[in-house]
């Protein structure tokens, strides 16, 4: 019985390897971090357009630019009535706390149309404590060539909050900037005649590399089975399109559900000394190096001692000095690191217990020492 019950265990665990090992094939025959082309590349001409404009914006509760210091709102409030056919007397000082001068911004997507909206955001220039409340009045928003692309108009939403009362005040996150939810109207469209030479496009990578092009190149002419796509650099790949345009959209549509898989990217480490924060690839490589690692403080302690003479000495009691200086340092060990890849070298560092300070001091002295063959990039 005893027998038989082994032979069964023995032919479960067979069966149950046999099945891990059809599995592991089968993730292997799997592509490796495979991407779309759409999330690596798009089409030349193919993108969004800033839009900026200058204007007003009234009904705040006196919570609007002071004029006095913000000169330009009177100006500005001053044009805009004469161009509705109000005149201001010259001279006239006009204390208005219920306007605001802002910037007005948003982004034009491509393929916009003449009456398409827009959302904008609003940000005071002047000295405006807040924008709650106020109403943007009608703004031209221009383009990089000057001409006007959308019109802005509409009341602010504004995320903060505040009170102020007895010299005492609260605020909860930022008062002098608001958005407007389709705040803006599209009136004039950007001119994008894509495939007009001929059926011609452009597809360019979002990051520069002869391999990555070279397999998309591959994947798109192994798509449509005919060579429909070459590079022309380590950016840009040239497809030969449809003429039709109907032809074309689908075209395109196939070319980006393509499934690439980009060559690994080059070996970087970035520093961002505001945060203190390092971020390594998996490419960073170490090779073989000896790093010692300590810290060294010196602290200074003054104390003042009193001198007391002894009695009918007729002496004089005096304060005198007693300065305190102390060397310490962190003991510190020669050790050898080394790593094959990136999770060798972070346990390397840990072991030394750097900080992400002491961090960067190392990965750039092992840098300029040849053990670590990586970009660094400093933020």
């Amino acid at each position: 019985m005893k027998q038989i019950g082994m032979n069964r265990n023995m032919r479960q665990i067979t069966v149950l390897a046999r099945v891990l090992l059809l599995l592991a094939l089968l993730l292997l025959a799997l592509p490796v971090q495979a991407e779309r082309i759409r999330e690596i590349a798009g089409f030349a001409g193919v993108r969004d357009n800033q839009l900026v404009g200058y204007g007003l914006v009234v009904g705040l509760d006196g919570s609007g630019d002071q004029t006095m210091q913000a000169p330009f709102t009177g100006q500005s409030l001053t044009n805009m009535l004469s161009q509705l056919g109000i005149t201001v007397p010259p001279g006239t000082n006009m204390q208005l706390r219920n306007v605001a001068a802002v910037m007005v911004t948003a982004d034009l997507p491509p393929f916009s149309r003449p009456g398409q909206r827009l959302d904008v955001n609003v940000s005071s220039i002047g000295n405006a404590r807040s924008l709650r409340g106020g109403t943007l009045l009608m703004t031209p928003l221009k383009g990089a060539d000057g001409d006007t692309y959308a019109i802005a108009q509409g009341n602010l939403l504004v995320g903060g909050a505040g009170a102020a009362a007895g010299g005492a005040s609260v605020q909860v996150n930022q008062l002098a900037g608001g958005r407007i939810a389709g705040g803006a109207m599209v009136e004039r469209e950007v001119p994008l005649d894509l495939g007009s030479n001929g059926g011609l496009l452009e597809l360019e990578l979002k990051q520069a590399d002869f391999g990555t092009a070279q397999r998309v190149v591959n994947a798109i002419n192994d798509e449509f089975g005919r060579p429909v796509a070459a590079a022309m650099n380590g950016r840009v790949i040239a497809l030969d399109g449809p003429m039709n345009a109907n032809s074309r959209v689908n075209f395109m549509a196939q070319v980006e559900n393509i499934q690439v898989t980009p060559t690994e990217a080059s070996a970087k480490v970035v520093f961002n000394a505001r945060t203190g924060s390092v971020v390594m690839n998996s490419a960073v490589k170490l090779h073989r190096a000896a790093v010692a690692h300590g810290n060294l403080s010196i602290v200074i302690d003054p104390r003042f001692m009193v001198s007391q003479p002894a009695p009918f000495s007729e002496g004089e009691t005096v304060v005198v000095p007693d300065t305190e200086i102390e060397v310490q340092e962190q003991d510190a060990y020669l050790r050898v690191v080394e790593g094959a890849d990136l999770v060798d070298v972070v346990n390397a560092l840990n072991a030394l217990g750097a900080t992400p300070t002491d961090l960067m001091a190392i990965l750039e002295a092992l840098k300029a020492a040849g053990s670590l063959r990586a970009d660094l990039e400093i933020l």
